[in-house]
């Protein structure tokens, strides 16, 4: 892999998966180029052994001329800004490189409200259910999975719920930590409805792997979903109450989870089930995650700092 990707651009390098798989790379030996919108964080990255390129995902230009430079693009910034990806696609058209994007498992999820735990379990293989607010996003993933026909060796990652610390400048995943900041705050942990819904869920270090691992070996037009074990929110919810010694979980009634939330962190991010299986990573990479259980790790291994 690394004599093909000496020089790898990443859009999120200061972000939670972006700075990680960066992080990594650089220990590896390859030449990082990242996205970063601010001076600041471009210190932080100098500092960490990665070249920065002040720009935001707006300025289409610069991303199609840094994507025609690199040997290979991660997109880690959003997974929902189709001129972004188009301008990558562009600049990479026709050259076979790897361009990487980032997408999510809350493709397939639904809008249970925390009611209940679905029966729909979905792997890279079969018939994907888009809800109307996911539908945006599966539009990018399968305008990248297309560049395949243009000259990319495009791949699409959906990781589930991921944990861990992360390496970059933000250490922090979306769902798990800010379930435990808002506790903090309430003193309480707080659910929406019942909790029964499951999401699937993926350390960030085996993210990482899977990234490397589609870097060296994944086809182009792949689709991979990134999981390995899964849990309700109301198990997540017991064990952050058990790490940071609160009292027993509040069930938020949805509307108002809502109202205090944002419907697409209520209903999607915290309300929703998202199951999937990694069958395709796992037997088309040989990709074998290290981590099983998003409990263990609250229990076990989440920073508990009082605020």
């Amino acid at each position: 892999m690394m004599e093909l990707t000496k020089n790898i651009f990443i859009t999120g390098a200061s972000g939670y998966i972006g700075g990680s798989i960066a992080e990594r790379l650089v220990k590896n030996g390859v030449h990082v180029r990242g996205l970063v919108r601010n001076e600041s964080n471009a210190d932080w990255l100098v500092a960490h052994g990665i070249e920065p390129v002040l720009g935001e995902l707006s300025d289409t230009g610069l991303l199609e001329l840094e994507a025609r430079k690199s040997d290979g693009v991660i997109n880690a910034a959003s997974a929902d800004h189709a001129e972004s990806i188009q301008a990558l696609i562009k600049g990479l058209s026709g050259t076979s490189k790897p361009l990487i994007h980032t997408s999510g498992s809350s493709i397939v999820g639904d809008d249970a409200r925390g009611s209940r735990k679905s029966d729909m379990i979905f792997d890279e293989y079969t018939p994907i259910v888009v809800s109307e607010l996911k539908q945006a996003r599966r539009n990018i993933d399968l305008e990248v999975l297309s560049a395949a026909a243009m000259g990319v060796r495009s791949i699409v990652i959906c990781p589930s719920l991921i944990y861990g610390q992360g390496k970059g400048l933000n250490p922090n995943s979306v769902q798990v930590p800010f379930l435990a900041s808002n506790a903090k705050q309430q003193g309480r942990v707080q659910i929406v409805g019942a909790g029964l819904n499951v999401w699937s869920n993926v350390h960030i270090d085996d993210v990482v792997d899977l990234y490397m691992l589609c870097l060296a070996k994944a086809p182009a037009g792949a689709l991979y979903f990134s999981e390995n074990g899964e849990a309700s929110f109301k198990e997540i919810g017991n064990a952050l109450a058990k790490r940071l010694g609160l009292p027993a979980v509040e069930s938020l009634n949805p509307d108002i989870a809502a109202n205090l939330w944002g419907i697409p962190r209520a209903h999607y991010s915290f309300g929703s089930n998202s199951r999937v299986r990694s069958v395709r990573a796992k037997n088309e990479l040989g990709w074998v995650p290290r981590y099983a259980s998003v409990v263990d790790w609250i229990l076990g291994e989440m920073p508990n700092e009082k605020n």
